[in-house]
């Protein structure tokens, strides 16, 4: 009797890789701003590490890569988006105080000319 021959073992895609991809696009579409971006980069770059030991065990190199550059991108906008905020902020602060100094110096004009 000749034996069959067993199956190849298959590779299996990296569980890291997949998460990578998924936590940067939740960080890229606003739902996980910041925290998502920086999991998803590093699980992306241990991902990339896994399957470059694994020796054909793993696979997703690719979903690893997007990962990881997604998650830059995403963690970019997700700073401009609060530097923005923080200059809008401080902006309509800075509006509040002056409209109010102008109202307090035209309702008391004698305490600000010792003022000036």
């Amino acid at each position: 009797m000749t034996e069959a021959p067993s199956p190849a073992p298959t590779a299996r895609t990296n569980g890291k890789a997949i998460a990578s991809l998924v936590l940067s696009l939740l960080g890229l579409v606003g739902v996980l701003p910041i925290i998502g971006p920086i999991i998803g980069i590093i699980l992306g770059n241990q991902a990339k590490a896994e399957i470059a030991q694994s020796g054909g065990a793993f696979t997703g190199e690719g979903l690893a890569q997007a990962g990881v550059i997604l998650g830059w991108v995403a963690l970019g906008l997700s700073a401009l988006g609060v530097i923005c905020a923080v200059l809008a902020f401080g902006g309509v602060l800075g509006l509040g105080i002056c409209s109010a100094l102008q109202q307090s110096s035209q309702l008391f004009p004698q305490a600000f000319v010792a003022w000036r």
